[in-house]
């Protein structure tokens, strides 16, 4: 069960931004993969500004404690095509509006990690969905990390484990409706106090005060 969050916490910095992975956010992804003996393929990182990527970070001060990507589908496709086209194709002739989260990393020194983890996926989720009207989310998890992010954020599986070239390591295609993801934020978001109710991380996200806040600012 996810730690009680501090009474009032030390509020989070976050920005974001179009272009490729790089600086103090590459290199927490390094230090990060690293630490899970995860291979850094550079051809991940880089920028397709015709597709407009994201690049959303989060910082204590001066420190830069967690990072998360949005890559929107487009004419070059999505890193996840490589090991799972057959789910993304079935989405896409659907007619479904897909993008891609990648490049996740917490620092091992952030004080409240579900709290940051919780707070820059709300970022990525108003770039992806509120501004840019994604449909769904996919992502690529290493099969240890699966029930987690199931349990916690309500993603759900939609493959078994293949080997993954660019991190010499096993993936699963997690994927996410943006639709179920705003009705959890709109009925938990903001109240942290019910973290252990919810049994979700989706009371440590923003209320709707303060996610129109930032959606004026990003928009």
């Amino acid at each position: 069960m996810p730690a009680r969050p501090d009474p009032d916490p030390a509020p989070l910095a976050l920005h974001s931004g179009f272009g490729g992975l790089d600086g103090e956010a590459l290199q927490l992804v390094a230090r990060r993969y690293a630490d899970r003996g995860l291979a850094l393929g550079g051809e991940r990182f880089g920028s397709r500004s015709r597709d407009r990527d994201i690049v959303c970070t989060a910082h204590d001060g001066d420190r830069l404690l967690g990072t998360l990507t949005v890559r929107f589908d487009g004419a070059g496709g999505l890193h996840a095509d490589l090991l799972f086209a057959a789910e993304l194709a079935g989405w896409r002739a659907a007619g479904v509006r897909l993008c891609e989260f990648g490049s996740l990393a917490v620092d091992r020194q952030a004080h409240d990690a579900r709290r940051l983890l919780s707070q820059v996926f709300h970022l990525a989720y108003l770039h992806a969905h509120r501004l840019a009207g994604c449909e769904r989310g996919v992502i690529e998890v290493n099969p240890r990390h699966v029930a987690f992010y199931r349990r916690w954020l309500g993603w759900l599986p939609y493959s078994t484990a293949r080997h993954n070239p660019r991190v010499n390591a096993p993936a699963v295609l997690m994927s996410f409706d943006f639709a179920t993801v705003s009705a959890q934020i709109a009925r938990w978001g903001g109240r942290p106090e019910l973290l252990a109710q919810a049994r979700c991380l989706y009371p440590l996200a923003w209320d709707a005060a303060t996610e129109a806040a930032l959606l004026a600012r990003l928009g």
